[in-house]
């Protein structure tokens, strides 16, 4: 990897620590001053970013049929642009109905900005290289709660939920943008090294489709995203739930992003030798450890810190290896279309969450979430225990 490629990818990953923040994380950071500001129900707001990414799910495949074809750098720089005009105009709401059509635009920039796109550019510019730059990513990107759960605690409670927004709108468009449109830039300044992607083969897209390999990675990174996000959404309300105060909320939820970071960089120890299908059923008893913490939790804060850690580096190092087990099962020929068709699951199941996981806490209380979150954390073990016989 070159001077400038190296660069370029370190940009990018604080493009998507600034872009998940604003996009992803900014929900859940400020949902105490969305429900006493707003006038609208918990369930009611939820469905704003649910229909986001149920968008981002729909357009994912599509996003990587365009990265194929040579338009990532696009995409990366456009979308960025797109997610900060939405986010302004979503501070200035005053009916439900444009809350939703604008959480459905900013699913669009969701899908063409965020890591499904981000990876596949980074395969087709650096090839062998781009785990390196994949990792290097991930590792900075992971601290995107711990970036937007302070400042979305802080914004709310001073500058109410529409400057609280209104803030993240800044941060996508000063930071998110031009991050993208550099380490694009640099990036490009390399030789191109991965495998000539300029057409998608649509029979070896649905040869991919056909092999239970496919399915069975696609549920098990799905139950683990839809773990993840009701956790992430309902983090603060599910905290002090369980006996802690507000401050040791924010910092409890904080405290995943760092984990995310450890998590990662536990993959990177040099003489680690543990295959992919090791590392997603380890990761799948982490995020089971996690919600049983949780569960279990009176207070203690002990409990709140097998959370924090169980949680962050699982969903940290799962970020890593839906990438690189896809490419690894299913081939790197045409990645960004099967990615993309991949993601559609998890993405999914990220999307339909927080709606969820309103519903369930309305109809039997944080306990019953956590159940809930249990069991999709014990069923991806199971999964990925059978992928074991795959040979994964």
């Amino acid at each position: 990897m070159s001077r400038d490629e190296s660069r370029g990818v370190w940009i990018l990953a604080i493009g998507q620590t600034a872009g998940f923040a604003s996009l992803i994380y900014m929900f859940g950071a400020i949902i105490l001053a969305l429900e006493d500001g707003s006038g609208w129900s918990r369930a009611q707001l939820a469905l704003g970013p649910t229909l986001a990414l149920l968008t981002q799910a729909a357009l994912a495949p599509f996003s990587g049929r365009l990265v194929d074809g040579g338009h990532g750098g696009r995409l990366l720089g456009g979308a960025a642009l797109l997610g900060a005009v939405c986010l302004a105009l979503l501070s200035q709401v005053g009916h439900l109905s444009a809350w939703y059509a604008l959480w459905i635009v900013i699913g669009a920039a969701q899908a063409a900005s965020l890591y499904e796109t981000c990876f596949s550019f980074l395969l087709r510019r650096l090839g062998p290289e781009a785990r390196r730059g994949i990792i290097r990513v991930t590792l900075v990107a992971g601290l995107a709660s711990s970036f937007a759960f302070p400042i979305g605690a802080w914004a709310g409670e001073v500058l109410g939920w529409r400057g609280a927004i209104l803030l993240f709108a800044g941060v996508q468009l000063l930071i998110t943008l031009p991050a993208n449109l550099l380490g694009v830039r640099l990036l490009r300044r390399g030789e191109r090294r991965g495998v000539n992607r300029t057409e998608v083969h649509a029979g070896r897209v649905r040869a991919a489709l056909r092999r239970p390999e496919f399915w069975a990675l696609a549920t098990y990174f799905g139950l683990m995203m839809g773990n993840h996000m009701m956790l992430t959404t309902y983090a603060l309300p599910i905290l002090t739930d369980r006996g802690a105060a507000h401050a040791l909320a924010v910092l409890v939820a904080s405290a995943v992003g760092p984990m995310q970071v450890a998590g990662r960089l536990i993959l990177t120890l040099p003489g680690l030798r543990a295959g992919t299908g090791t590392i997603a059923r380890a990761i799948a008893l982490g995020m089971s450890a996690a919600s049983l913490a949780l569960l279990v939790a009176t207070g203690n804060p002990w409990l709140f810190a097998i959370y924090a850690v169980g949680q962050g580096a699982s969903i940290g190092v799962q970020s890593i290896l839906r990438p690189l087990i896809t490419a690894e099962a299913l081939g790197q020929e045409n990645f960004g279309a099967i990615s993309g068709a991949l993601a559609m699951a998890p993405l999914a199941a990220g999307a339909v969450a927080p709606f969820l996981g309103a519903l369930l806490i309305g109809a039997g209380g944080v306990s019953l979430l956590l159940a809930v979150t249990l069991s999709l954390a014990l069923l991806a073990f199971a999964i990925a225990f059978w992928l074991r016989t795959r040979g994964i």
